[in-house]
């Protein structure tokens, strides 16, 4: 980037509209330039990000923001936003602790109006947003949504839609951003009439149009426009949807033309009433390895070469990488299995199910609400779905996980992908929450496998559940060494014990350390630690989380003290589940937990944030000392 470059010239969007159609244009370049460089360098959301420079560069030429709100659905394509709102010059620091977020953030800008990035939630704010304007005498104001046509598959985008569409006087701008893709292909008879549309002579229409609006004839261009459409209804399906909603629809437009853009929204934003934008734009677009990237358009990416798009460092074996092999071994020995995914078969690891067993795979799109109760329907007709998604996703399902599934006694298998702390992309995306959820559902099976041998394990035990369902959680990123057990009950595998360290007999206490999951380094520093003062330890790694067993419980009842481990909030958590069995059980042993504070965590390494809770080596050795310490003390 040079010292006389236009993007260094950008510190606001007013800094925007006073630039020529040519130096629009030269700054989309730089902006892609820009972005290659710096996502490159840490890791992010690239390919969605490079097909919407010209979308927003639109959007902040004709709106007010942040007086017009401007809101990102699901926000993972807002870079070139706080590019022009003030924010290029902390890029080197995105996703990086204390850095730059990843996502919409209002503690970094006024012109950031939320942190949402679970998606299809953008319309709702938007409807809600516009309602208080017009409540509070505050009407000239435009509220946007931008919305990606993934995010249509979700079905609270269409409950918001229903409100905003009969507020015919309420001024609300929804931006479909449709390029045909959320992670993977967008699905459905939406998308498919979408994509239809997109190939329709309509787009050069739309185009044409445009042109026409910047000398004078815009209107007019319209009217031709409309009674065009009006004898291709039929194919152009969504039009038809959207008026039937009482949505005024402009479109399609080229995602990628600023001026055609400008017309359409200038358009929209003179309309006084809600009013859909369809605009079409490519993922990645203006650079090739994103362009060529058959899996997703390089939606996010770690550290790449931005020359060859390329991961700087070899992959290392997943956690997913390991539930994608076994669901495909199990896949072939059992013809009742079928598989779930929502928009994410990629990242969960279904699309090797999915190559394998094509009829035994659905992908019902960002709905994940749906994913769960047609899993319901799936089990009722005699088979056992799996349902695999983002720890953090599951909570938008609960409801029906709760009275879908658990009520009906159904077997289904949910799969929680990146469970516990996720790191970089922020409090949306930590996976500390489902233990809490997972254990109100009356007589359902979890699971939390320490390594991928367990993992294997865990899934065969969750797929012979057969009178409720089952869950299955694992954390983000490289899987662990296997770590061997000392011996195994039909509850429990023992991990260290310290009697085979040669301390029996010693005068200190008898302490339990309860491992759940992916935290056994933790336990073991733990077990050292109260080793080296003299205590007895025994660390173990529990087959479910819940139901707990009996032979756990009485096992808790032979020790002085119990420390439960684990990456998912404290409250309702592993260990506060422990702790009311052996209440239950009329057993005193005290019972501590190690577990994530009951917050929502900023972004950062999941080693920082780990940190950050207490939840590394060093505080875990400072804090079961402290606790071992008031024991003796009694």
């Amino acid at each position: 980037m040079t010292s006389t470059s236009l993007l260094e010239g950008i510190s606001s969007p007013d800094d925007l509209r006073s630039l020529t159609a040519t130096q629009l244009e030269n700054l989309a370049g730089e902006i892609r330039e820009f972005l290659i460089e710096k996502v490159s360098a840490t890791g992010g959301h690239l390919g969605s990000n490079l097909g919407v420079v010209e979308l927003t560069i639109a959007l902040h030429r004709v709106f007010d923001s942040p007086s017009d709100p401007i809101i990102f659905d699901t926000g993972h394509q807002s870079y070139v936003h706080k590019i022009l709102t003030g924010r290029r010059d902390l890029f080197g620091t995105l996703r990086q602790r204390d850095g730059l977020s990843g996502y919409p953030d209002r503690a970094e800008s006024p012109h950031d109006w939320t942190e949402s990035s679970h998606a299809s939630a953008a319309l709702s704010y938007a409807d809600g947003l516009a309602k208080a304007f017009e409540l509070t005498g505050q009407a000239n104001r435009r509220v946007v949504a931008v919305v990606g046509d993934g995010a249509l598959t979700g079905g609270m985008a269409w409950e918001a839609l229903n409100n905003i569409g009969d507020a015919k006087d309420r001024p609300v701008t929804i931006v479909v951003n449709d390029n045909g893709r959320s992670y993977s292909p967008t699905v459905g008879s939406l998308a498919q009439r979408l994509a239809s549309l997109r190939l329709q002579p309509a787009d050069n229409n739309t185009a044409r149009a445009g042109r026409a609006g910047r000398t004078g004839k815009f209107h007019q261009a319209m009217t031709l426009l409309r009674s065009f459409r009006e004898r291709v209804k039929s194919i152009l399906m969504p039009q038809e949807l959207f008026s039937a909603l009482g949505l005024k629809y402009i479109g399609p437009v080229d995602g990628h033309d600023i001026a055609a853009l400008q017309d359409a929204l200038s358009y929209a934003r003179s309309y006084p009433g809600p009013v859909i934008v369809h605009t079409l734009t490519t993922k990645g677009n203006g650079y090739p390895p994103a362009e060529n990237d058959e899996a997703d358009q390089m939606h996010s990416t770690g550290v790449i070469n931005p020359s060859t798009g390329r991961a700087v460092q070899a992959r290392p074996r997943s956690w997913t990488d390991v539930f994608a092999e076994e669901l495909v071994r199990i896949g072939h020995r059992r013809d009742d299995v079928v598989a779930i995914t929502a928009a994410m078969a990629g990242p969960t690891g279904l699309a090797r199910f999915a190559e394998r067993f094509p009829d035994r795979t659905f992908d019902v799109g960002i709905a994940e609400q749906h994913a769960l109760t047609s899993a319901a329907g799936l089990a009722l007709g005699g088979l056992h779905p799996v349902v695999a998604v983002y720890s953090t996703f599951l909570n938008r399902a609960f409801d029906q996980l709760l009275m879908d599934i658990g009520l009906l006694h159904l077997p289904v298998t949910l799969v929680l992908d990146r469970s516990g702390v996720t790191g970089r992309d922020g409090a949306s995306h930590n996976g500390m929450w489902d233990l809490t959820l997972t254990g109100a559902v009356p007589g359902i099976h979890v699971a939390a496998p320490r390594d991928g041998r367990r993992l294997t394990e865990a899934l065969l035990r969750c797929l012979s559940v057969t009178d409720g369902p089952s869950v299955i959680r694992f954390a983000k990123g490289a899987v662990p060494q296997d770590v061997p057990a000392v011996r195994s009950t039909d509850g429990y595998d023992v991990l260290h014990e310290s009697t085979a360290a040669g301390l029996d007999g010693l005068d200190g206490l008898d302490v339990l350390v309860v491992s759940y999951g992916r935290l056994t380094d933790l336990a073991s520093a733990a077990a050292d630690e109260l080793e080296t003062a003299g205590h007895r330890v025994r660390v173990v790694d529990p087959l479910w989380v819940t139901p707990v067993s009996h032979t756990l419980v009485e096992l808790v009842g032979q020790a002085d003290l119990v420390v439960t481990v684990e990456d998912n909030g404290v409250h309702g958590g592993a260990g506060q589940m422990l702790h009311r069995a052996v209440t239950e059980a009329d057993i005193s042993t005290p019972v501590r937990y190690l577990g994530i504070d009951q917050r929502f965590l900023d972004h950062g390494s999941r080693g920082e944030v780990l940190a950050e809770v207490g939840l590394d080596e060093e505080s875990v050795r400072h804090q079961v000392t402290e606790w071992v310490g008031s024991e003796v003390a009694r």
